[in-house]
């Protein structure tokens, strides 16, 4: 059996993975509803995947300085706690995560072997490049994207989908959380 792979990403609704400037964490939209929702998803059992990039950023921003941070939401706590495996050629051991694995290689083939070996769910938050060659590649299932009430034209960052193949996609779950945020899961297939 071959383990689900998810894309789990925040958005802009210009598609903006995130911002420079003062609109605070989430675009300050966040609510209960969202910060609930998060934490029972990353409660469950499942296996973390990230890029070089994404990993550093993480660990940038959850060092214990910003322990009081709204970066320490409990969700994101959660998500720490799982066990991940970093993809790089560029990063050295020791991995500054709890339960994290170094594998060097191309994500494709690490993703794919990943999907064929774990008895649990795969997720990736973040690690944008990396996420669009695994679409290209045919290895992601579903593309969670949570959007923000937001346009960030003039200080959004990390377009999501900047340079990425074409994508036919089939909504296979939605749901507004706190009235205002957009939860959008798809299945991507490779528009032929």
């Amino acid at each position: 059996m071959t383990a689900t792979y998810t894309f789990d990403v925040f958005s802009s609704v210009d598609g903006f993975g995130s911002h420079r400037g003062d609109w605070g964490g989430y675009w300050g939209k966040q609510g209960p509803e969202l910060l609930d929702h998060r934490l029972t998803l990353y409660g469950e059992e499942q296996r973390m995947v990230f890029g070089a990039n994404t990993y550093r950023q993480f660990v940038r921003m959850l060092r214990p300085s910003t322990e009081r941070s709204g970066v320490r939401d409990p969700w994101v706590t959660e998500m720490r706690n799982l066990p991940a495996t970093v993809v790089s050629t560029t990063l050295e051991e020791p991995l500054d995560w709890p339960d994290a694995t170094l594998v060097r290689g191309d994500a494709i083939d690490v993703v794919a072997r990943l999907k064929a070996e774990s008895d649990v769910p795969l997720r990736s938050h973040g690690s944008l490049s990396m996420n669009r060659a695994l679409m290209a590649a045919g290895l992601v299932d579903r593309v969670q994207v949570t959007l923000f009430p937001v346009i960030t034209g003039q200080t959004g960052e990390a377009p999501i989908f900047q340079d990425a193949a074409d994508f036919d996609l089939e909504l296979i779950e939605s749901r507004t959380l706190d009235g205002h945020i957009l939860e959008l899961t798809y299945r991507p297939t490779l528009h032929a």
